[in-house]
């Protein structure tokens, strides 16, 4: 096999791959990258087993001439060595060939590099995905519902089903939901072409947040394929796999309080920054604990207290107050992560009394939904 290829177009398919490879991996070969030439262009693909993520790099684009063909084949090279050799390569063509026993010759200006392959045969093959259910959703709104989701899956492995967002299709509408049992993170959203079969899987944290690097900021459409086992993103010229997690995802409905004792509207940012503040204070306690008073006089206040440290209080006016006094202390940490997913100025916060679970959402729309779980103080 033998081709040149433009550095940097080369550099960004690499940027793509390197993000599924793990140097953790049980298996040798997956430390490595596998480089497919075709007389079409060049697939690179990374994989640490969970997540698979596959590139295409086409011998022209926009009329520009990327790569020079001169015999195809395949090859399995050392990833983060690879990456970091074409990173510093001297001049922007690169000349890359195999010869016998997978030896690799990398040439560039008046340097050369010569890496031992392995045999790309051994490299495990792609899942094959039956494409009956699939939509298509734009990037941008991917990632913001990523955003406003991911962060609350849970980190410890106890029970491995909650280290993902579930995605359940029904209705004509997409739900994620994510919650570690402390809390809970619920996105909705409307979309046309949604399959008509209802479906729920469970997609690992960990994969959405490598997604969410691979995903540009724009509008152009990713589709998505949803198998028993895999789910795959395709967009432009990347493909990305995962596995999915095993195992029934609680049902989180019933833990979504109907009535309310208590509505409270307040400006988001005002909120999230006071408690910032007060978690100056609360950090030196283990639970990072922050306690929020409302009060008849349409105001709250946030305060915290350390014994070894001191004590912050704030009071910060509300835009409308209905029901009942409270007094309920929660997490900073898990209160500040809600308010950032919501995002909009002004943020209705509804609570069912002092040992109850509450609710964030924004003023202009419930499609984001958080819940947390209050901290026994009192």
């Amino acid at each position: 096999m033998k081709f040149d290829i433009l550095r940097d177009r080369l550099l960004e398919g690499l940027n793509d791959v390197m993000k599924a490879v793990s140097s953790k991996t049980t298996i040798p070969i997956l430390t490595g990258i596998k480089i497919d030439v075709t007389t079409e262009g060049i697939r690179l693909t990374g994989s640490d087993a969970d997540i698979t993520i596959q590139t295409f790099i086409p011998v022209e684009e926009d009329g520009q001439q990327i790569i020079h063909i001169t015999e195809t084949g395949s090859i399995v090279v050392q990833a983060r060595m690879f990456n970091e050799i074409v990173r510093k390569l001297p001049t922007n063509e690169v000349e890359i060939q195999v010869t016998a026993g997978f030896q690799t010759h990398i040439r560039s200006g008046k340097s050369e590099f010569h890496l031992i392959g392995s045999d790309a045969t051994e490299y495990p093959l792609l899942p094959e995905l039956t494409e009956d259910q699939k939509f298509t959703i734009p990037a941008d709104l991917l990632k913001s519902i990523i955003r406003e989701t991911v962060f609350a899956v849970a980190t410890s492995e106890s029970r491995p089903v909650l280290t993902g967002v579930n995605w359940q299709i029904k209705n004509e509408a997409l739900i994620c939901v994510a919650t570690d049992s402390h809390r809970l993170a619920r996105r909705k959203v409307q979309l046309e072409n949604l399959p008509e079969v209802e479906h729920s899987v469970v997609i690992p944290g960990k994969s959405l947040n490598e997604l969410n690097k691979v995903l540009e900021d724009s509008t152009n459409l990713v589709q998505i394929v949803i198998t028993n086992q895999q789910v795959l993103f395709k967009t432009g010229e990347v493909l990305f796999f995962s596995r999915l997690l095993e195992g029934n995802y609680p049902d989180t409905t019933r833990l979504i309080p109907e009535e309310y004792q208590t509505n409270l509207t307040i400006n988001g940012k005002s909120l999230l920054q006071a408690i910032d503040r007060a978690s100056l204070v609360a950090r030196g306690d283990r639970n990072n604990v922050v306690r929020f008073e409302i009060f008849d006089n349409q105001s709250v206040e946030v305060s915290s207290n350390s014994p070894e440290i001191g004590k912050v209080q704030e009071e910060i006016p509300v835009e409308s107050l209905e029901g009942e006094n409270l007094k309920i202390s929660f997490s900073a940490k898990y209160m500040m992560e809600a308010l950032k997913a919501i995002d909009g100025q002004e943020v209705v916060i509804q609570f069912t009394g002092a040992m109850r679970p509450f609710i964030l959402r924004s003023v202009h729309d419930d499609a984001i939904l958080q819940l947390i779980l209050p901290v026994r103080t009192y």
